[in-house]
Formats: structure tokens, C-alpha cells, sequence
């Protein structure tokens, strides 16, 4: 059977376009760039974190003992021999009937051992008086108790977020290595496109495909390669591909001329270029696609109606450009929620319908953005999910529970 003609199950597609991607190699970036990247080394401790005991409270460094039978009625007198401010450290040392002044942070002076707060004494002068006796260790933060040296703190395939990066500073690195950004041209086809500043008229419709799939490379971690339109022309179709070829892609998308009934132009250059595969999937928007390779890149030429392009790159693209990252976590969140409005009758093909998700109580409820065309663009804009009907159902009452996979969580949930 022609490849055109093979009916795919997602499942099917899906595994068939991530298995020939892999992680990009690694590169050296500061660490405020590697957020929502993924390390390509282990992170060992040089030092420990704290580097030295350390106090957690503004107070008094004592000896514990010198404290134990202090109370308000009866408080305990020590002479103040030093003041250490922050960044200070001093080799006095504390000895009986002494205390030092410290500010949070700043290292335990010899012969102390414990930190009484300021709100427990009467801030002193020469004398300070103590209001409530401590124990060893009170307020005393020591070296090694966040990280220990030598200790393997970020394994490699760590996904780095803002602690992460936290403790990389704290380690004091400034570089981190990572997996490189996946680099993504995006090319839009069709004598119908015009760009998106260019007066309308009719038969013409701006190119909001390009927009909406760039926006979600980027979202996604994608460095993209925008290569704007490529009208139903042999030779301007070739030469923006080798346009997106010559600036380094790690992945070229295409929008549009893919379906059976679509210009044979784009199947013509594209498997002229390179090895493709064309296919229908059994879903709904979005069931014809192409993958394969050009000039050794890999390529999947998504839909041209706006919806089926945005679906089909969520479902396929998205996670392919994930793991090139490095990333393992692929799928989005998928959720219970019951379908409040009807499904009448569908065919055989799985249908991914846009809804708004609103939780009310314990459970999800799910409604639908309105007309589901794959070309009313509106449904996405105001869709936080897609609810997944599954091929074997025919029709589906209001009320019924279905899995909802997220596209974006409502900020009040």
C-alpha cells in the first residue's frame, strides 16, 4: 500500500516520527539561560553549602551553657566583646560569661555554639541580658547541612528550574552545560496566503499558521527559523527549503499542501528533496501528514486549516521537539472531566474537541468552545484543553466523563 494511503492510529504516527529523533548535543551557557533546559553533566559539590556554621537568627552568639538558667524574671548578664555585621568573621573567641553580636549568615565565632534571637534579650549595650536560656545548636546553621562536598547534587538529565538555578549560583557556577535548543524552521504554503500586513482582498487569507506554530516552538523550548510563504511554485517551494536547510534546522515544519485534495506541487518538491512519507491519521482535525527527511533533516508537513496545524503540532511536533531537548516528561496532563455538552455523532477516527475546564467541587467539568471547525481558529483562543473522544465511540451524551488533555491550566485551579 502507497504510504499516502495508510490510515494511522495516533499512537502509530506518533512513534513512527519520535523514533528517529535524539537529544541535541550539549553546550556552555550562563545559568541564567538554562532555565527549562536539560543538563548534559553531573553537578558535584566542590564545597560544602554552608561553607561554615553560620547563624540562622540576628542575636547573640553564647556559650549554651552560660544561658541555661536565664528568664525574664531572673535574666543572665554576658559582656559583649564584638559586633560582627554582615561578611565579617572574627577570631575572638566567646568565652565564659561572654556573647557577640551577629547578624543572620554571618559565621559562629570560636567558643560559641548556640545563637540566642534578639527578641529573647534587651539588645544590650556593653551587657546584654538574657531572657531565655538555649541548648546546643539553637539557631546555628551548619557547614555542610544543605550540601555536603563531593555530594551529587544535579544528575545529568535534571530539568533546570528556578532552584535549580539557585543552587548552581550557590555552588558557584556560572556556567552549566545543556542540551542545545532545537533550531525549527517553519514555512507556510499556498497561492492563498498573503503575509499578515498585506491588504486583504478576496481569496486571500493572512498567514496566522506561521504565527501560531512559531509561538508554539518558542513556548515549547525551539529556537525558530521563520521562513514566511512558499506560493504553489516548484522552484520558489525548493528554494525556501534549501533556505531552512542552509540556516542549520534541526527540524523544518511545513503548514498546508499535504491533504489528498491539496496542489501536488508540495508533495512533489518535498519528495524530490529528500525521503518522505505521506499519511492520514485517524483523528480529528488534523488527518493528513507527512513526515520524513530533507537534505537529512527531519521534516513533518503539518495541515493547512489553522486548528488541525496547531492540533497536529501538540500532538506530534511538540513532543519531538521536547526530545531533542533532552526532556523525558512528553506528554501533556491529561484529566477526567465531564463533557457537558453532546457529542451527537462522529465518525471513526479519534476527535480531540476544544473546551473550556472550570473545576467545580471535587470533579472537572468540560465545555465546548463552540463550532469545532478545523478552521475556526476561535475555538483554540479560548480552549484550555482538548477533550480526547476516542475512534470506537460513535455519539456521547452530555455528561459523560472523558480524558481532557491540558493545554494550559486556568490560573484559579
Amino acid at each position: 500500500m502507497k504510504e499516502e494511503y495508510l490510515m494511522l492510529s495516533v499512537e502509530e504516527a506518533l512513534e513512527r516520527v519520535l523514533s528517529p529523533f535524539q537529544p541535541l548535543p550539549p553546550e556552555r551557557i550562563p545559568i541564567l539561560e538554562t532555565l527549562g533546559r536539560v543538563m548534559t553533566e553531573d553537578v558535584f559539590a566542590d564545597m560544602d553549602v554552608p561553607p561554615l556554621a553560620n547563624t540562622a537568627m540576628d542575636g547573640y552568639a553564647v556559650r549554651a551553657e552560660d544561658t541555661a538558667r536565664a528568664s525574664r524574671e531572673n535574666p543572665v548578664r554576658l559582656r559583649i566583646i564584638d559586633n560582627l555585621t554582615a561578611g565579617r568573621t572574627t577570631q575572638v573567641a566567646v568565652s565564659t560569661g561572654c556573647a557577640i553580636r551577629i547578624m543572620t549568615g554571618v559565621p559562629i565565632p570560636p567558643g560559641a555554639d548556640a545563637v540566642v534571637q534578639f527578641e529573647d534579650t534587651d539588645q544590650g549595650g556593653e551587657w546584654v541580658a538574657i531572657f531565655k536560656g538555649v541548648e546546643t545548636g539553637t539557631n546555628v546553621r551548619l557547614a555542610g547541612e544543605d550540601v555536603k562536598k563531593g555530594e551529587l547534587i544535579l544528575p545529568r538529565g535534571t530539568e533546570i528550574r528556578p532552584q535549580e538555578v539557585g543552587m548552581l549560583a550557590a555552588l558557584g557556577r556560572k556556567e552549566a552545560w545543556v542540551h542545545r535548543r532545537p533550531r525549527v524552521a517553519i514555512l507556510a504554503t499556498g497561492d492563498e496566503l498573503i503575509e499578515i500586513d498585506a491588504p486583504w482582498s478576496p481569496g486571500k487569507i493572512h498567514n496566522s499558521n506561521s504565527y501560531s506554530i512559531v509561538a508554539q516552538v518558542i513556548r515549547y523550548g525551539g529556537f525558530p527559523l521563520m521562513l514566511g510563504i512558499a506560493r504553489d511554485d516548484e522552484g520558489e517551494l525548493t528554494s525556501k527549503v534549501r533556505e531552512g536547510l542552509g540556516k542549520g534546522a534541526d527540524l523544518f515544519l511545513t503548514s498546508g499542501g499535504v491533504s489528498m485534495g491539496d496542489f501536488d506541487i508540495v508533495k512533489k518538491v518535498l519528495a524530490a528533496e529528500g525521503k518522505m512519507g505521506f499519511w492520514r491519521v485517524r483523528i480529528k482535525p488534523g488527518k493528513p501528514l507527512a513526515f520524513g527527511q530533507i537534505g537529512g533533516v527531519l521534516l513533518l508537513g503539518l495541515p493547512g486549516n489553522p486548528v488541525s496545524a496547531m492540533v497536529t503540532f501538540e500532538l506530534f511536533a511538540r513532543p519531538a521537539i521536547l526530545k531533542m531537548q533532552g526532556k523525558t516528561r512528553l506528554e501533556k496532563p491529561i484529566i477526567e472531566a465531564k463533557l457537558m455538552d453532546a457529542v451527537p455523532h462522529k465518525d471513526k477516527r479519534r476527535h480531540y474537541l476544544r473546551v473550556i475546564v472550570e473545576r467545580q467541587g471535587s470533579e472537572y467539568k468540560a465545555h465546548l468552545t463552540g463550532d469545532q471547525g478545523s478552521g475556526i481558529l476561535l475555538s483554540m483562543v479560548r480552549s484550555q484543553g482538548l477533550a480526547i473522544i476516542p475512534e470506537d465511540v460513535d455519539h456521547l451524551p452530555a455528561g459523560t466523563k472523558v480524558p481532557v488533555m491540558m493545554l494550559d491550566w486556568p490560573e484559579d485551579k
